[in-house]
């Protein structure tokens, strides 16, 4: 057997647009061999199903550690309910349609989301040439870093997935982390979670010395360990 079959391979899948740079500070044991996902660009009217199905293809271990940030803690669990997982663990999301916010059920009910600008979500560095103050200046350059998928057949296929993602309660022994200062998902919508203090939608980015801290005892424990 070949040292690598010994180790725990950890895939990571980023949020919605994101590049996997944005785990780029996650340092775990050397007993994990960590993969990132990248977005692929869905087909035209491609469902969940197959979109899955085609991102798999790059989870090429057995029994894999799967964590999902954001949109992709949904993409995450879909593959989950596919191949058997060692560990399912679930970043700044949801684990069911019911933990949405009232906005994103409310755009599901009007289909509200079918008119989003998404064609000018390539243009947000653009903010960075613009007459605007620091605060917003380093808040494009932050996206234009790490929101690298501006596809429009993307973008529109991803907010649709979300929005309209339908999972009536968890998956079992899903080991969610969420920030209590999340505005894309509050925490109050969250059930069943560790809270992350002072936690934000992009704890990942900011907060991630927590997660090298915890992430170890938590694949293998599947809770927090007290040091």
């Amino acid at each position: 057997m070949e040292e690598t079959d010994q180790k725990t391979h950890v895939y990571f899948m980023p949020g919605m647009a994101a590049n996997p740079s944005i785990f780029e500070h996650i340092k775990l044991p050397e007993k994990y061999v960590i993969h990132w996902l990248k977005w692929k660009i869905p087909y035209h009217n491609e469902c969940m199903h197959s979109y899955i199905t085609r991102m798999l293809e790059e989870v090429v271990h057995p029994n894999p550690v799967l964590i999902g940030v954001s949109f992709g803690g949904v993409i995450v669990q879909e593959m989950a309910k596919l191949i058997p997982v060692k560990r399912l663990i679930l970043i700044s999301t949801v684990k069911s349609q019911h933990e949405l916010p009232a906005r994103m059920k409310l755009a599901r009910k009007t289909g509200l989301y079918k008119i989003l600008p998404t064609s000018l979500a390539g243009r947000i560095g653009d903010l960075e040439k613009l007459p605007v103050g620091e605060f917003t200046k380093k808040r494009a350059h932050l996206y234009k870093q790490y929101l690298s998928v501006s596809d429009k057949q993307y973008l529109d296929w991803a907010i649709q997935k979300m929005v309209c993602w339908e999972q009536e309660s968890p998956l079992p022994n899903t080991i969610h982390i969420h920030g209590d200062s999340d505005l894309i998902f509050p925490i109050k919508n969250i059930e069943n979670c560790i809270i992350v203090e002072g936690g934000t939608h992009i704890m990942i980015i900011n907060r991630f010395r927590w997660f090298n801290k915890h992430l170890p005892s938590l694949i293998e424990e599947g809770e927090l360990v007290k040091n």
